[in-house]
């Protein structure tokens, strides 16, 4: 594991949004969302780590214990406002890579250790340097961020048409598909930031949550959310991702060939006539494939 993977007992002060591991590996993704949280796994505040060393700009913790299996992936460039520019893109799919090697792991947070900032969108001052054969594939890697959950102070928006510019990383062909064509054009054509309770109206964020004093609500609902997809069968939460995000996007009998691959394989079938007898023999079992 890369040195910055390093496994620490240091709890985050964060700002927080998601991670979507890449389809066919070997651990489910989670997408969540988390804001300003003082302390992590009931441990004690502290103040968060900063550096100006690129390598310190992503730091990743294995929770313990109850919360065994629920990774919380850090981002670190204060300067910068968390800005993600193409050393930070590569560490995060490093980051992810690790990640899908332990099949311990069912759930990734993604956070910020920057109190106040998750993200400011692409670093701007880095791409303007880069030769326009590098900024697709920059674009394409950093598309793997996506919102759920957010506090009811939360502010967020795709607000590139101040700076006479539209959203990069697939904004204006994801958001539309999100909460619909004209309402899309809406936020980007003004610029428009809403906070966690409007984006959840939109369908933007599948969670609002009231803000509590310690500032880690979101925190409190992301972690509840992952504990409660951790005991189920990974296998079946990443097919069913797999199916989810796929299946929007192409016709029905692609959608069914898709299937029969699977059960002609085998596995689809015996998985499910294995659900089908623990639910009437109900018997006791522990999923881990």
């Amino acid at each position: 594991m890369n040195s910055f993977l390093q496994r620490s007992s240091r709890p985050y002060l964060q700002l927080h949004s998601s991670v979507s591991l890449p389809e066919g590996g070997a651990t489910p993704s989670l997408h969540l969302v988390v804001v300003l949280c003082p302390r992590l796994n009931g441990h004690s505040a502290v103040m968060p780590y900063y550096s100006s060393n690129s390598k310190d700009e992503l730091h990743v913790r294995y929770l313990d214990g109850e919360d065994s299996g629920i990774v919380v992936v850090g981002i670190n460039r204060p300067k910068a406002k968390n800005a993600i520019n193409k050393n930070l893109v590569k560490m995060m799919f490093e980051a992810v890579e690790d990640i899908k090697k332990n099949k311990k792991v069912r759930s990734v947070i993604l956070c910020s250790l920057v109190p106040g900032i998750f993200c400011a969108g692409a670093d701007l001052k880095e791409r303007a340097k880069m030769h326009q054969s590098e900024v697709g594939p920059f674009v394409s890697k950093a598309r793997a961020l996506i919102t759920e959950i957010s506090s009811n102070t939360a502010k967020m928006g795709l607000v590139e048409t101040k700076l006479a510019i539209i959203p990069g990383a697939g904004g204006t062909q994801r958001l539309p598909r999100v909460i619909g064509v004209s309402l899309a054009k809406e936020l980007i054509f003004a610029a428009r930031v809403v906070d966690g309770t409007q984006a959840q109206q939109m369908g933007l964020v599948s969670h609002s949550v009231e803000q509590n004093n310690s500032g880690d609500a979101a925190y409190l609902r992301a972690l509840e959310l992952a504990r409660e997809i951790n005991p189920q069968g990974p296998i079946a939460i990443r097919m069913a991702k797999l199916a989810i995000n796929q299946g929007i996007e192409v016709d029905l009998s692609t959608v069914f060939d898709s299937l029969y691959q699977s059960e002609v394989n085998g596995d689809g079938l015996i998985s499910y006539f294995w659900g089908l007898n623990v639910l009437v023999t109900k018997k006791s079992f522990r999923l881990t494939g």
